[in-house]
């Protein structure tokens, strides 16, 4: 099996080698196109109309000057193009994305992009922001998943995203397969004065607290669980698709006239 790994924690974050040294010992061929440095919350960003770097940091390490879609689209359309891998993995992402997350992360997008360019995609992440965590569970729980998607594979336009429990793995109680949640935020703009005379702004806050959803990730992971969220391109939301029919005037509407 050959598998992809990137992340938005940037080509030397502990969670993706970690994550690199648990498939390779696992016997998987590993290729690890990543970005040169942090680009957390970048999104679906794409660098349409600018000039990429692509560095070599030894055999089939590669660190681009772009964002997480950004590597998964050179890797897969340039750099790998001869032998496509089986799966892309994202992480180990320092930090958990649930509920809303999944809109602002650059990890899930890269597991997206993939999906989107037709390989199997997997984000995974831990929920943590101490400064030197334990990666070792999320990393052999992304190899155990490995061996049931290459047995199974995925539902065609779907990926998934898996959120860790930052607890030692014999407190870890199980794997559930959740829905997406709903987080609340404590957002805050800072404004300061910066030296030219004018105002600077800083986007800052933090958790505070999700929305009590039956079966969403935020729950499993908060009671000890593994959080395995299955997602897709589709965005269509049908049952409103359904209530505005029911209301619209039909296609012949024509509002300008």
């Amino acid at each position: 099996m050959h598998v992809l790994i990137t992340n938005d924690d940037g080509i030397e974050a502990a969670g993706v080698l970690a994550l690199e040294a648990e498939l390779q010992r696992a016997g998987v061929e590993v290729t690890v196109v990543a970005p040169d440095r942090e680009r957390s919350a970048s999104s679906h960003s794409m660098s349409l109309g600018q000039t990429l770097k692509i560095h070599p940091r030894g055999p089939g390490r590669y660190a681009v000057t772009g964002t997480p879609v950004d590597n998964v689209n050179l890797a897969l359309n340039y750099l790998l193009r001869e032998r496509r891998p089986d799966l892309v993995v994202a992480g180990v992402n320092r930090g958990a994305n649930l509920g809303c997350d999944v809109n602002y992360s650059g990890t899930v997008a890269a597991a997206r992009e993939a999906a989107m360019l037709g390989v199997p995609g997997l984000a995974v992440s831990l929920e943590t922001f101490r400064p030197d965590p334990d990666f070792g569970p999320a990393s052999r729980f992304a190899v155990a998943l490995l061996g049931f998607l290459q047995a199974e594979g995925l539902p065609e336009r779907t990926y998934l995203n898996v959120n860790v429990p930052d607890l030692p793995a014999e407190e870890i109680k199980g794997v559930r397969l959740t829905v997406q949640g709903r987080r609340r935020y404590q957002n805050i703009v800072e404004a300061t004065a910066d030296a030219e005379g004018g105002i600077s702004y800083r986007f800052g806050g933090m958790v505070a607290g999700g929305e009590p959803i039956p079966d969403s990730d935020i729950l499993a992971v908060a009671e000890g669980f593994i959080s395995v969220t299955p997602l897709r391109l589709d965005y269509t939301h049908h049952p409103a698709r359904e209530w505005l029919l029911e209301r619209w005037p039909g296609d012949g509407y024509k509002p300008w006239k």
